[in-house]
């Protein structure tokens, strides 16, 4: 007898907090360099030298570069795909020939067995092809089947699974309902167990893959019963199996050619031997996928950082106004500079957390979210200064160029395809809040009973205790530094080419960072959670000091391999002071800012009292709810699943 499915959970703001709070890893086994920097610790010795990968990974990963460049070459047409917004059967066939889809799964399994560096290389060399074809290759093996099989599958379903991934199968992820987005506490489809089975009840929306897919990885509830602790679960599901329909294809502003969907799924049977990792571990198990995950979204930012800097300067050259090349103009070269020097520090980011995570000496989870956070935000500038640069042919697209005779340059598609990447994989709001708990999280360890409401006088007599220790040791470490001595960090001061001032900046700044860290804790202590606006600049301060030390590491790496080590330092410095005004800037505004204003002006807003202000438009939008209908039943739409043969 199989339990009642469930209904849409009822969620408090202090019950989806305690949701999020169980998923998160709660212990910090290794090093974490970004960890320290909030800390107001600069551990250069965690990311100097650069880690390398080794001879090996350098000879499989350059030769598949190599095969997939000239693939991208002769079979790939991007203006196709984003004129008839889907890739075609050909390309994608062509890619499983490639072995594309097992470029992260082991050799053993079928697949190429490529590091987390040379995965990102060919995700940023094929995005830049298609950037289509990258999200499809990205969603498939970052969140899709292979990644959470690799770290949390069974020998039987790696087996059963891995191989079909490798070569033919293509995958998707399935989290987000129409009614539930970054709160996964109020997750409402169901996985109800019946004998050796689970049925699974729901809808899912944005399923990137989904349209197209032979296997899925399911986030659905198990209702807690006899011999099942239930919880949000995960589980492999076979996209043929009955019950399953695929309601609609979504269309997007960008990204035309990605086969995102809605997915519903009505008393669809799954074997329990499906289920990945125990009952209630989904969460858990899909924020540790997307550590590394979320490092597949900077390398198509690096990818665009790359096209835009090439574009920028052809057409900066031969564009003239007012006798000379506009990029000599200054205006214009500021902006030429500002796309140089940010691709240089986003590939610098990239390649550093990627190649720690090869190399796993490091807890990246900080790492990898500020990687994601500093490039979807960056990238998505780099593409609008291009357009900027471009003017009205920045605006028009590559078509209606390419008709009236010039360039075919699709500056306006890369804007329209980078904006979604400051909401994919959790958006730039979500991450703030997520880097920043993550941040704090040695001091709420220490000190997190005594703003605890909930917690007993005994309690918070100890947390004060052992907070007293903690901070008696800490606090004043964060007054002096190596910052304050002008010899320091000499190693990256070679003839005229100077960056250790910048790395004096980022320590003496990181214990500034620490310092109002603390103070902001001492004068919210609980509401600190609500100041949201703080939050943010904090972990944005993160990310510059963060990329500041990744461009000048990568720069002196490239300096000691003799690899354009001069330019490369050239760009580290431009990059670290433009880096270091953002950074000023933000430490004036985590106190000289609108954010209480700003409540109250919402507060007034959702009142009604500036209606007034709505007057004299003409709302275009159509008719129809605000979210979906989700209850769950038989599907009534039409199947558009189409699998690729």
């Amino acid at each position: 007898m199989s339990a009642p499915p469930l209904k849409k959970p009822v969620v408090t703001e202090r019950e989806a907090r305690q949701v999020a709070e169980a998923a998160r890893e709660q212990d910090w086994r290794k090093p974490s360099f970004a960890k320290e920097l909030f800390l107001g610790r600069f551990r250069l010795d965690l990311i100097h030298p650069h880690p390398l990968p080794t001879d090996e990974a350098v000879r499989r990963g350059e030769q598949f570069l190599a095969k997939l460049r000239a693939f991208c070459e002769t079979e790939v047409d991007g203006a196709l795909i984003e004129r008839e917004a889907r890739i075609p059967d050909k390309v994608i066939n062509g890619l499983r020939a490639l072995g594309a889809l097992g470029m992260k799964i082991d050799p053993k399994y079928g697949g190429l067995g490529l590091t987390q560096v040379y995965y990102n290389k060919a995700l940023a060399l094929v995005g830049s092809a298609s950037p289509a074809i990258g999200v499809l290759l990205s969603a498939h093996q970052s969140i899709g089947v292979p990644q959470p099989l690799k770290m949390f599958g069974t020998p039987e379903q790696k087996q059963k699974f891995l191989p079909r991934c490798a070569t033919t199968a293509i995958s998707a992820f399935l989290l987000t309902e129409p009614d539930v987005g970054s709160d996964p506490a109020r997750l409402a489809t169901s996985a109800v167990p019946d004998g050796d089975d689970y049925v699974l009840d729901g809808v899912k929306l944005w399923t990137t893959n989904g349209v197209v897919a032979d296997l899925l990885v399911v986030m659905a509830r198990v209702p807690r019963s006899e011999g099942h602790p239930g919880g949000i679960t995960a589980f492999v599901v076979e996209t043929g199996s009955p019950g399953i329909t695929v309601e609609n294809r979504n269309a997007f502003m960008g990204l035309r050619g990605i086969e995102n969907g809605v997915t519903r799924f009505h008393r669809v049977r799954v074997p329990a031997e499906n289920r990945i990792g125990p009952e209630g571990a989904g969460l858990k198990i899909a924020l540790t996928t997307l550590n590394t995950g979320r490092l597949s979204l900077p390398a198509s930012c690096v990818a665009a950082g790359k096209w835009c800097l090439k574009i920028a300067r052809e057409w900066s050259e031969a564009r003239e106004q007012w006798g000379k090349p506009i990029a000599h103009h200054e205006a214009v070269g500021a902006k030429i500079s500002f796309i140089a020097a940010t691709t240089f520090a986003l590939e610098a980011v990239l390649d550093l957390s990627s190649q720690m995570a090869d190399e796993d000496r490091n807890d990246i989870r900080i790492e990898g979210a500020l990687a994601k956070l500093f490039a979807s935000e960056m990238g998505w500038r780099i593409a609008d200064e291009l357009v900027q640069i471009r003017g009205g042919r920045g605006f028009e697209t590559a078509d209606s160029l390419r008709d009236r005779g010039e360039r075919a340059v699709p500056a306006e598609q890369v804007l329209r395809d980078l904006r979604i990447n400051r909401i994919f994989e959790g958006s730039t709001e979500i991450m703030h809040l997520l880097i920043a708990r993550e941040a704090v999280d040695a001091h709420l360890s220490v000190a997190g009973d005594l703003i605890d409401p909930d917690k007993s006088l005994q309690d918070k007599a100890r947390a004060g205790a052992n907070a007293g220790v903690f901070y008696a040791k800490w606090l004043p470490k964060l007054v002096a530094g190596p910052g304050q001595l002008p010899t320091s960090y000499g190693e990256f001061k070679h003839g005229g080419a100077d960056l250790s001032g910048h790395l004096r900046f980022v320590e003496r700044h990181a214990r500034k960072l620490a310092r109002s860290t603390f103070y902001a804790m001492s004068r919210w202590q609980g509401r600190m959670e609500t100041k949201q606006g703080f939050l943010g600049r904090i972990v944005d301060i993160g990310a510059e000091l963060f990329a500041m030390s990744a461009a000048c590491v990568r720069a002196e790496l490239l300096r000691s391999r003799g690899e354009h080590g001069r330019e490369a330092y050239q760009l580290a410095d431009a990059f670290c002071r433009q880096s270091r005004l953002r950074v000023d800037e933000l430490f004036t505004r985590l106190w000289a800012n609108t954010d209480d204003l700003d409540r109250k002006v919402v507060k007034a807003v959702m009142a009604g009292s500036h209606t007034w202000l709505e007057e004299g438009v003409v709302d275009p939008s159509g008719d129809g709810p605000w979210i979906a209908d989700t209850t769950p039943g038989p599907s009534e739409r039409e199947n558009v699943h189409r699998p690729i043969g």
